[in-house]
């Protein structure tokens, strides 16, 4: 059994909700939110978002609503005590993460830098 860590990163119910709502129009109920943290964008890290089934030997699992994100340990540590949420504005609609952790930020979020 994984031990669950769900002070280490937070999502709020809306990005929950979404969350959820997307598994539905999927009809893949084993499906979890994977985040984890990539090389390249304009200030250097990139967030990823991926869904999976799989849930590898070290990663963390983050429980709320009845849904999961999955995580690996070294993502983790340039997210930790951050929040996801998600947001629908004129410009549309995805997932955002606020990062304790980044230093810098590019002007639409998806990137950072530590």
């Amino acid at each position: 059994m994984k031990k669950k860590y769900n002070n280490y990163l937070d999502f709020t119910d809306k990005a929950a909700q979404r969350i959820k709502d997307l598994i539905t129009i999927k009809k893949n109920n084993n499906l979890k939110l994977r985040i984890y943290i990539n090389g390249g964008g304009c200030s250097g890290f990139q967030y990823q978002f991926i869904f999976d089934e799989k849930i590898n030997k070290d990663d963390i699992i983050i429980n709320k609503s009845d849904i999961s994100l999955i995580v690996d340990p070294i993502s983790l540590q340039y997210l930790y005590g951050g929040k996801i949420d998600y947001l629908e504005n004129l410009e549309g609609s995805k997932f955002i993460i606020s990062n304790p952790n980044a230093k810098n930020t590019c002007g639409c979020g998806s990137s950072f830098s530590i």
